[in-house]
Protein backbone atom coordinates (compact mmCIF):
# COMPACT_ATOMS: atom_id res chain seq x y z
CA UNK A 1 0.00 0.00 0.00
CA UNK A 2 1.26 3.38 -0.77
CA UNK A 3 -0.24 6.85 0.38
CA UNK A 4 0.82 10.18 -1.71
CA UNK A 5 -0.65 13.36 0.25
CA UNK A 6 -1.91 15.64 -2.15
CA UNK A 7 -3.54 18.27 -0.38
CA UNK A 8 -3.14 19.43 3.59
CA UNK A 9 -3.86 22.29 5.75
CA UNK A 10 -4.71 23.02 9.11
CA UNK A 11 -8.62 22.01 8.19
CA UNK A 12 -8.18 19.03 6.35
CA UNK A 13 -6.28 16.69 4.47
CA UNK A 14 -6.63 14.93 0.96
CA UNK A 15 -4.39 11.58 -0.05
CA UNK A 16 -4.02 8.81 -2.60
CA UNK A 17 -4.22 5.39 -1.57
CA UNK A 18 -2.86 2.88 -4.09
CA UNK A 19 -3.11 -0.88 -3.94
CA UNK A 20 -6.15 -0.58 -1.12
CA UNK A 21 -8.47 -2.93 0.09
CA UNK A 22 -11.78 -1.07 -0.21
CA UNK A 23 -12.97 -2.69 3.48
CA UNK A 24 -9.81 -1.39 4.92
CA UNK A 25 -10.53 2.28 4.18
CA UNK A 26 -14.20 2.23 5.38
CA UNK A 27 -13.00 1.02 8.52
CA UNK A 28 -10.31 3.69 9.14
CA UNK A 29 -13.17 6.29 7.80
CA UNK A 30 -15.92 4.69 10.30
CA UNK A 31 -13.38 4.79 13.25
CA UNK A 32 -12.69 8.71 11.80
CA UNK A 33 -16.35 8.96 12.51
CA UNK A 34 -17.01 6.97 15.24
CA UNK A 35 -13.89 6.21 17.98
CA UNK A 36 -11.39 9.37 17.82
CA UNK A 37 -11.97 10.85 20.90
CA UNK A 38 -12.21 14.92 21.53
CA UNK A 39 -13.27 17.28 24.10
CA UNK A 40 -16.82 18.52 24.26
CA UNK A 41 -19.09 20.19 27.02
CA UNK A 42 -20.99 17.54 28.75
CA UNK A 43 -22.15 19.02 31.84
CA UNK A 44 -23.41 22.95 32.22
CA UNK A 45 -24.55 24.73 35.16
CA UNK A 46 -26.79 27.97 34.28
CA UNK A 47 -26.12 30.20 37.24
CA UNK A 48 -27.82 33.46 36.08
CA UNK A 49 -29.84 33.54 32.11
CA UNK A 50 -32.14 36.64 31.07
CA UNK A 51 -30.90 35.73 27.79
CA UNK A 52 -33.90 35.00 24.82
CA UNK A 53 -33.14 31.07 24.85
CA UNK A 54 -33.57 28.60 27.14
CA UNK A 55 -31.37 27.04 29.64
CA UNK A 56 -31.31 23.57 27.60
CA UNK A 57 -30.58 25.42 24.51
CA UNK A 58 -27.78 27.16 25.29
CA UNK A 59 -26.50 24.23 27.04
CA UNK A 60 -27.04 22.44 23.22
CA UNK A 61 -25.10 24.89 21.92
CA UNK A 62 -21.94 24.78 23.86
CA UNK A 63 -22.07 20.77 23.44
CA UNK A 64 -21.86 21.31 19.82
CA UNK A 65 -19.09 23.87 20.16
CA UNK A 66 -15.25 22.04 18.91
CA UNK A 67 -12.85 22.44 21.83
CA UNK A 68 -8.81 21.90 20.91
CA UNK A 69 -7.99 18.29 22.04
CA UNK A 70 -4.46 17.29 23.63
CA UNK A 71 -4.77 13.39 23.96
CA UNK A 72 -2.27 13.09 25.60
CA UNK A 73 -3.77 15.47 28.70
CA UNK A 74 -6.75 13.30 28.86
CA UNK A 75 -8.82 9.93 29.13
CA UNK A 76 -11.87 8.70 28.83
CA UNK A 77 -14.11 9.48 31.80
CA UNK A 78 -14.66 5.38 32.05
CA UNK A 79 -11.09 4.42 32.11
CA UNK A 80 -10.13 7.54 34.41
CA UNK A 81 -8.87 6.78 38.25
CA UNK A 82 -11.69 9.09 39.58
CA UNK A 83 -14.68 6.92 37.94
CA UNK A 84 -15.74 9.91 35.60
CA UNK A 85 -16.75 11.68 38.41
CA UNK A 86 -14.39 14.50 37.58
CA UNK A 87 -10.91 15.43 37.81
CA UNK A 88 -8.48 17.32 35.66
CA UNK A 89 -7.33 14.18 33.85
CA UNK A 90 -10.66 13.55 32.13
CA UNK A 91 -12.21 17.31 32.08
CA UNK A 92 -11.91 20.55 31.64
CA UNK A 93 -13.92 23.28 33.23
CA UNK A 94 -15.14 26.43 31.93
CA UNK A 95 -17.27 29.96 32.48
CA UNK A 96 -19.12 32.12 31.00
CA UNK A 97 -20.18 35.74 32.62
CA UNK A 98 -21.28 38.59 30.31
CA UNK A 99 -23.69 40.58 30.25
CA UNK A 100 -24.65 43.86 27.87
CA UNK A 101 -25.07 47.63 28.77
CA UNK A 102 -25.65 48.61 25.17
CA UNK A 103 -28.44 49.97 23.53
CA UNK A 104 -27.97 47.33 20.60
CA UNK A 105 -27.32 44.81 22.67
CA UNK A 106 -24.11 42.19 22.05
CA UNK A 107 -23.56 38.63 21.27
CA UNK A 108 -22.35 35.63 23.17
CA UNK A 109 -19.71 33.94 21.02
CA UNK A 110 -17.37 30.72 22.09
CA UNK A 111 -14.19 33.22 22.26
CA UNK A 112 -16.23 34.46 25.50
CA UNK A 113 -15.56 30.94 27.28
CA UNK A 114 -13.15 31.23 29.99
CA UNK A 115 -10.64 27.84 30.03
CA UNK A 116 -9.62 26.41 33.19
CA UNK A 117 -6.67 25.09 30.48
CA UNK A 118 -5.03 27.26 28.24
CA UNK A 119 -4.34 24.70 25.76
CA UNK A 120 -8.35 23.25 25.81
CA UNK A 121 -10.22 26.07 23.98
CA UNK A 122 -12.70 26.47 21.54
CA UNK A 123 -11.18 26.07 17.98
CA UNK A 124 -12.78 28.96 16.38
CA UNK A 125 -13.79 32.31 18.65
CA UNK A 126 -16.07 33.46 16.48
CA UNK A 127 -19.20 30.80 17.00
CA UNK A 128 -21.87 32.44 18.24
CA UNK A 129 -24.01 31.39 20.96
CA UNK A 130 -26.75 33.86 21.72
CA UNK A 131 -27.17 37.70 21.23
CA UNK A 132 -28.20 39.52 24.41
CA UNK A 133 -30.09 42.61 24.31
CA UNK A 134 -29.75 45.63 26.87
CA UNK A 135 -29.78 44.51 30.87
CA UNK A 136 -29.46 40.62 29.61
CA UNK A 137 -26.79 38.81 31.45
CA UNK A 138 -25.64 35.35 31.15
CA UNK A 139 -23.43 33.37 34.19
CA UNK A 140 -22.55 29.79 33.67
CA UNK A 141 -19.91 27.24 34.42
CA UNK A 142 -19.34 24.05 31.69
CA UNK A 143 -17.59 20.93 32.11
CA UNK A 144 -15.84 19.48 29.09
CA UNK A 145 -15.12 15.34 29.20
CA UNK A 146 -13.33 13.74 26.31
CA UNK A 147 -16.05 11.32 24.28
CA UNK A 148 -16.57 9.60 21.08
CA UNK A 149 -18.49 10.43 18.53
CA UNK A 150 -20.15 6.34 18.72
CA UNK A 151 -22.01 8.15 21.48
CA UNK A 152 -22.57 11.80 20.45
CA UNK A 153 -22.02 13.65 17.16
CA UNK A 154 -20.64 16.16 19.57
CA UNK A 155 -17.78 14.12 20.10
CA UNK A 156 -16.56 13.58 16.30
CA UNK A 157 -13.51 14.80 15.27
CA UNK A 158 -14.56 15.32 11.65
CA UNK A 159 -16.97 17.30 9.77
CA UNK A 160 -16.88 15.33 6.42
CA UNK A 161 -14.90 11.86 6.23
CA UNK A 162 -15.56 10.32 2.63
CA UNK A 163 -13.45 8.10 -0.12
CA UNK A 164 -14.01 7.86 -3.83
CA UNK A 165 -11.84 5.72 -6.38
CA UNK A 166 -9.48 7.27 -8.56
CA UNK A 167 -11.06 8.99 -11.72
CA UNK A 168 -9.71 7.22 -15.02
CA UNK A 169 -10.56 9.08 -18.58
CA UNK A 170 -10.04 7.68 -21.51
CA UNK A 171 -10.29 10.03 -24.58
CA UNK A 172 -10.89 8.34 -27.94
CA UNK A 173 -9.18 11.14 -30.99
CA UNK A 174 -10.11 9.42 -33.64
CA UNK A 175 -13.91 9.58 -32.70
CA UNK A 176 -13.66 13.01 -30.69
CA UNK A 177 -14.67 15.96 -33.31
CA UNK A 178 -13.49 18.78 -31.17
CA UNK A 179 -16.61 20.51 -30.71
CA UNK A 180 -16.14 20.93 -26.92
CA UNK A 181 -19.91 19.63 -25.85
CA UNK A 182 -18.20 17.86 -22.87
CA UNK A 183 -16.16 20.65 -21.65
CA UNK A 184 -19.60 22.33 -21.54
CA UNK A 185 -21.24 19.76 -19.70
CA UNK A 186 -18.41 19.38 -17.08
CA UNK A 187 -19.89 20.85 -13.82
CA UNK A 188 -16.32 20.60 -12.42
CA UNK A 189 -14.77 22.43 -15.83
CA UNK A 190 -11.79 19.73 -15.71
CA UNK A 191 -12.12 19.59 -19.52
CA UNK A 192 -10.33 21.86 -21.65
CA UNK A 193 -10.47 22.25 -25.31
CA UNK A 194 -7.18 23.99 -27.39
CA UNK A 195 -6.89 23.90 -31.45
CA UNK A 196 -9.99 21.38 -31.57
CA UNK A 197 -8.01 18.73 -29.15
CA UNK A 198 -9.26 17.73 -25.25
CA UNK A 199 -6.93 17.85 -22.26
CA UNK A 200 -8.41 16.81 -19.03
CA UNK A 201 -7.24 19.11 -15.99
CA UNK A 202 -7.16 18.42 -12.13
CA UNK A 203 -8.59 14.86 -12.74
CA UNK A 204 -8.75 14.10 -9.03
CA UNK A 205 -11.76 16.92 -8.84
CA UNK A 206 -13.59 14.34 -11.27
CA UNK A 207 -16.36 12.91 -9.55
CA UNK A 208 -17.35 10.14 -11.80
CA UNK A 209 -20.79 12.06 -12.82
CA UNK A 210 -20.41 10.66 -16.63
CA UNK A 211 -22.33 13.93 -17.08
CA UNK A 212 -19.78 14.36 -20.09
CA UNK A 213 -19.51 10.94 -21.32
CA UNK A 214 -23.72 10.96 -21.68
CA UNK A 215 -22.96 14.70 -23.50
CA UNK A 216 -21.09 12.97 -26.32
CA UNK A 217 -22.33 11.98 -28.96
CA UNK A 218 -19.55 10.62 -30.68
CA UNK A 219 -18.70 8.11 -27.59
CA UNK A 220 -15.30 9.45 -27.69
CA UNK A 221 -15.09 9.98 -23.82
CA UNK A 222 -15.37 7.25 -21.35
CA UNK A 223 -14.84 8.11 -17.51
CA UNK A 224 -14.17 4.66 -14.95
CA UNK A 225 -12.21 3.96 -12.10
CA UNK A 226 -9.27 2.16 -10.61
CA UNK A 227 -10.60 0.00 -8.10
CA UNK A 228 -7.42 -0.48 -6.28
CA UNK A 229 -6.64 2.87 -5.37
CA UNK A 230 -9.07 5.89 -3.78
CA UNK A 231 -8.61 9.32 -2.99
CA UNK A 232 -9.00 9.87 0.62
CA UNK A 233 -10.47 13.24 2.05
CA UNK A 234 -10.55 14.00 5.84
CA UNK A 235 -12.02 17.64 7.12
CA UNK A 236 -11.31 18.19 10.84
CA UNK A 237 -13.72 20.41 13.10
CA UNK A 238 -10.68 21.49 14.88
CA UNK A 239 -10.34 19.85 17.87
CA UNK A 240 -7.70 17.52 16.35
CA UNK A 241 -5.14 18.02 13.13
CA UNK A 242 -6.52 16.58 10.29
CA UNK A 243 -3.30 13.90 10.07
CA UNK A 244 -4.01 13.35 13.95
CA UNK A 245 -6.86 12.03 13.32
CA UNK A 246 -5.83 9.77 10.54
CA UNK A 247 -3.44 8.59 12.73
CA UNK A 248 -4.94 8.30 15.78
CA UNK A 249 -7.84 6.00 13.95
CA UNK A 250 -4.78 4.18 12.07
CA UNK A 251 -3.68 2.88 15.85
CA UNK A 252 -7.13 2.11 16.97
CA UNK A 253 -7.92 -0.43 14.18
CA UNK A 254 -4.79 -1.55 14.61
CA UNK A 255 -4.78 -2.63 18.27
CA UNK A 256 -8.37 -4.06 17.02
CA UNK A 257 -6.57 -6.16 15.10
CA UNK A 258 -3.96 -7.22 17.93
CA UNK A 259 -7.18 -8.14 20.33
CA UNK A 260 -8.55 -10.19 17.47
CA UNK A 261 -5.72 -12.35 17.15
CA UNK A 262 -5.01 -12.51 20.82
CA UNK A 263 -8.89 -13.79 21.26
CA UNK A 264 -8.51 -16.04 18.29
CA UNK A 265 -4.89 -17.72 19.98
CA UNK A 266 -6.83 -17.92 23.13
CA UNK A 267 -9.48 -20.05 21.56
CA UNK A 268 -6.72 -21.97 19.97
CA UNK A 269 -5.79 -23.15 23.21
CA UNK A 270 -8.91 -24.60 24.51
Amino acid sequence: MDIKIIEKNHESIKFIIEDFEPSFVNSLRRIMLAEVPTLAIEDVWIVENSSPLYDEIIAKRLGLIPIKTDLESFVLPDDCSCGGTGCPQCQVAFTLRKETAEAEGSTVYSGDLESQDPESIPSSAKIPIVKLEKGQKIVLEAYAKLGQGMKHAKWQAVGTCSFSYLPIININYEKCTGCGTCAKECPHNLIRIVDERIFIENILDCSLCKICENACEENAIKISWNKNNCILKVESTGALPPERIVIEAATILKNKGKELQEKLEDLEEL
